[in-house]
């Protein structure tokens, strides 16, 4: 299952930044998005929340003072421009509080938070046929086929598996998966990304494309690369 997100911010732009961040994960959706935090409770009272995205200066009742009201509140992520009420908010047991505007750096570390709290996501990546890979995330275990993955992205602790139609995040490190998938159609080209070399569509002196995207090759990532793409360039 999905975790279940609900945005409350008075500020539509503000809505749409976390609306956009939170479509990079696939394992996270937006059940509601409200203004205030009279609409935040009705959606509370019939809907299943899981992480609740607040911000403070609103309308009517302020994002700390509602939250204070809430008897059994979904985890919470504080999101405001305003520094100074930082340890009102950690008094109450937030997941994280995220100063505007969220960059997407930051707004991972906080998903980060809340994964490990939570134990959403626990580890595991699961290798018994070359041809697969069994990724636990949000509760279930998804069984990939290596020909469905695109590429494989790190983002610190966790890896996201581009597929065509998907993403799905789990927790697992870069080097880890590479030295159990050796030779089974990836090659690591730059510290944060692995690619199926059946995907390549072309390649240069600075990335690989591959199914629409750039992937850069890193520096000291260079002479191997270039090794495997001139040596499979040969051999076809």
């Amino acid at each position: 299952m999905k975790v279940k997100c609900l945005l409350v911010d008075d500020e539509p732009l503000a809505i749409q930044l976390i609306k956009n961040h939170l479509g990079n994960l696939d394992s996270f959706e937006v059940v509601a998005s409200c203004s205030n935090a009279v609409k935040a409770l009705e959606v509370l009272r019939s809907t299943q929340v899981d992480l609740l995205f607040l911000d403070i200066k609103m309308p009517k009742i302020s994002g700390l003072d509602f939250l204070k009201a809430l008897k059994n509140p979904p985890a919470v992520i504080i999101t405001t421009a305003y520094r100074e009420y930082a340890l009102d908010g950690y008094e109450l047991d937030l997941v994280d509080y995220l100063l505007k505007p969220i960059t997407f750096d930051r707004f991972f570390k906080a998903i980060d938070r809340y994964l490990r709290r939570s134990a959403v996501i626990s580890q595991a990546v699961q290798i018994t046929d070359p041809q697969f890979l069994h990724i636990r995330a949000c509760g279930k275990i998804h069984r990939l086929a290596v020909e469905q993955i695109i590429y494989i992205e790190s983002m610190k602790d966790y890896l996201v598996f581009h597929l065509a139609n998907q993403k799905i995040m789990g927790k697992y490190k870069i080097g880890d998966l590479e030295a159990e998938i050796q030779g089974n159609s990836f090659l690591r080209v730059h510290r944060s990304f692995l690619i199926n070399t059946s995907k390549i569509n072309s390649y240069t002196s600075t990335d690989v494309q591959i199914k629409g995207c750039e992937i850069p090759i890193g520096a000291s990532y260079k002479e191997y690369v270039f090794k495997f793409l001139e040596s499979s360039r040969l051999n076809k």
